[in-house]
C-alpha cells in the first residue's frame, strides 16, 4: 500500500489519510490524465501521457534508492543505476504486455486469417 500526495486525492476527504492499493493508485492516475484532457482542450494526449510517465519513472527511481551496504543482499537488484533501469524496463514491459491495450486492431504487421 502506498499513500498519494494531496493534490492526489481529489474529492476525497483528505483528513482521512487513506491507503491507497496498487489499483487505487493506478485508476487515480487514469482519472488524472482524462482530467487534464478534459479541463484543456489544447492538451495533446501524447504530451499528457509522457508527463505522466516521467514522473512515474521519477517516482519509481527514487523508491529503488539503494541502502548504505554496499553488499546487502535485498538491494542486490538495484545496486546500480543500471541494474535500476533493467528492473524498471523489465516491470514497465510486464506491465504493458498486462495492459488491456497492449495490441491494437490497428497495430502494424499483423496477420489477418
Amino acid at each position: 500500500m502506498s499513500q498519494l500526495p494531496e493534490f492526489f486525492l481529489g474529492e476525497q476527504n483528505q483528513a482521512d489519510d487513506k491507503q491507497m492499493s496498487y489499483e487505487q493508485v493506478a485508476e487515480t492516475i487514469i482519472e488524472l490524465g482524462n482530467r487534464m484532457l478534459d479541463e484543456d482542450e489544447s492538451a495533446e494526449v501524447w504530451e499528457v501521457a509522457s508527463g505522466m510517465l516521467a514522473g512515474a519513472v521519477q517516482f519509481w527511481l527514487y523508491s529503488r534508492q539503494p541502502c548504505e551496504d554496499p553488499f546487502c543482499q535485498a538491494c542486490a537488484d538495484i545496486s546500480s543505476a543500471e541494474r535500476r533501469l533493467q528492473a524498471l524496463l523489465k516491470e514497465t514491459h510486464n506491465l504493458a504486455e498486462e495492459s488491456d491495450y497492449f495490441v491494437s486492431p490497428k497495430d502494424g504487421l499483423t496477420g489477418t486469417a
